[in-house]
């Protein structure tokens, strides 16, 4: 079993991307993001999961031993650049919270006719040719979420920043309702944070060791770079 300290870098993160996932679904106005920052918000979301988890249960003992604390470092940083490296792959989208598909259908349409003079739907995909977008929606039936994903390898990153400013100015005048799975979010989120209060409070002698723990490391990196700086000055 984690200890409370641990159990925090783990859950903690997911407790505050759950809390502001609801908070956005109690709005009443939806709210338009990029791919790229959903992802990094989900990216983030589980980084503590993955390196309480896999990334410490794999990490070479000899790593260990021969950088000390610089190995988490190392870790992180790793982490950071992979993310990284995923969110500059990613395809173009845009993401709208609270909002369902078919409210959002008639103002994408509005929008579409006023951006491309050659608008052309099929289905649920979208091609502004003149814009050079290609999209299809798609969306979550038990969340007020719908995404426009982009189709196709030719797609024109200035025409989707254009699509992307456009529609956030349009979705600031759409009244939609509260979602009611918000409540469901907020209440796993509160019951999650009582949960790692709770272990915290049992357990706080641990938590202070963890968290005297991580000052020494910090001192002892910040310790080891001032000296690498002076040589390398003094060289």
């Amino acid at each position: 079993m984690l200890d409370p300290f641990r159990l925090c870098v783990a859950l903690g993160p997911v407790v505050i991307y759950l809390f502001l996932l609801g908070a956005i679904n109690l709005f009443r106005r939806p709210l338009l993001v990029s791919g790229t920052r959903d992802a990094a918000a989900l990216g983030l979301a589980v980084s503590g999961l993955l390196l309480v988890g896999p990334v410490d249960l794999f990490l070479p003992v000899s790593a260990s031993i021969a950088f000390g604390p610089f190995v988490w470092v190392f870790a992180i940083a790793l982490y950071a650049l992979s993310l990284v490296l995923i969110l500059l792959l990613l395809r173009p989208r845009l993401v709208v919270y609270n909002i369902s598909a078919q409210e959002l259908r008639p103002v994408l349409a509005s929008l579409a006719a006023g951006l491309d003079d050659e608008p052309r739907w099929a289905g649920n995909a979208l091609a502004l040719p003149n814009l050079g977008v290609q999209l299809h929606l798609e969306w979550a039936h038990g969340m007020r979420t719908v995404s426009l994903i982009s189709t196709g390898s030719r797609q024109s990153h200035p025409g989707w920043r254009r699509l992307e400013g456009a529609l956030a100015g349009e979705l600031a005048a759409v009244p939609v309702g509260r979602n009611p799975h918000a409540v469901t979010l907020l209440a796993v989120a509160m019951i999650l944070g009582l949960l790692l209060s709770a272990a915290v409070f049992r357990d706080p002698k641990s938590v202070a060791a963890s968290l005297n723990g991580i000052e020494r490391s910090v001192l002892e990196i910040g310790r080891t770079l001032r000296d690498a700086l002076h040589l390398s000055r003094g060289g």
